[in-house]
């Protein structure tokens, strides 16, 4: 008959010291999906609630669950020069067309959160004048677009959409679509639509 001994002190502190170790090392690159991994340089603006462009001043867009192909396109954009900003086409430049796939499908994954009431313009305002100004159509009632060529805006921080309504209208952005769109916005009309997509509750979220 076969006996069975008992463990002694050490092996059980041994295995006890693995199990622990086991629970508590956090996942290492290899454990991450490839466009996680790939956006851990952008964590420095896009993981930071709160964070702001420097000059002119207004919050980086939240990209959390935002759609992919208009993600991937945007990031074209940035390494082609068709769109303008010295941080985010450094960026860009550095991924290839594969790559920025991966990161843009990793983060429309990413779980929606509350938007936040805007400080300036009038949301109920704001939501009257996206049917009657046509937003509807492209960006949904909400803001939470069906197509993924058209950004969701649910949520988004409504100093970055006036910002980039302001840079529609000047021409500093280029699209052929909301280029004649934002020529007929006044500030307030800018404001208003800004503060209805942003208060959103099921809207787009900071990367974690």
């Amino acid at each position: 008959m076969s006996i069975v001994r008992p463990a002694s002190g050490a092996a059980v502190t041994v295995a006890l010291a693995a199990a622990l170790l086991a629970v508590a090392v956090p996942a290492t690159a290899g454990d991450l999906p490839a466009g996680r991994v790939l956006f851990n340089t952008c964590l420095g603006c896009h993981g930071v609630p709160g964070y702001t462009n420097v000059y002119p001043s207004y919050h980086v867009p939240k990209l959390g669950g935002q759609h992919a192909d208009y993600l991937a396109a945007a990031l074209k954009e940035y390494r082609s020069g068709q769109r303008a900003h010295p941080t985010m086409t450094a960026n860009a430049s550095g991924l290839d067309e594969a790559q920025s796939a991966e990161v843009a499908t990793w983060l429309s994954k990413l779980p929606p959160s509350p938007g936040q009431p805007a400080a300036k313009g009038d949301a109920a305002a704001g939501k009257e004048k996206v049917t009657k100004l046509g937003c509807v159509a492209c960006h949904g009632a909400d803001g939470n677009s069906a197509a993924g060529t058209f950004p969701k805006l649910a949520g988004q921080h409504a100093d970055y959409l006036v910002k980039a309504l302001e840079d529609y209208h000047s021409g500093a952005r280029k699209n052929p679509m909301m280029a004649p769109m934002a020529q007929n916005l006044t500030a307030q009309d800018r404001l208003d639509l800004a503060a209805w997509f942003s208060s959103q509750p099921q809207g787009l979220s900071v990367v974690k």
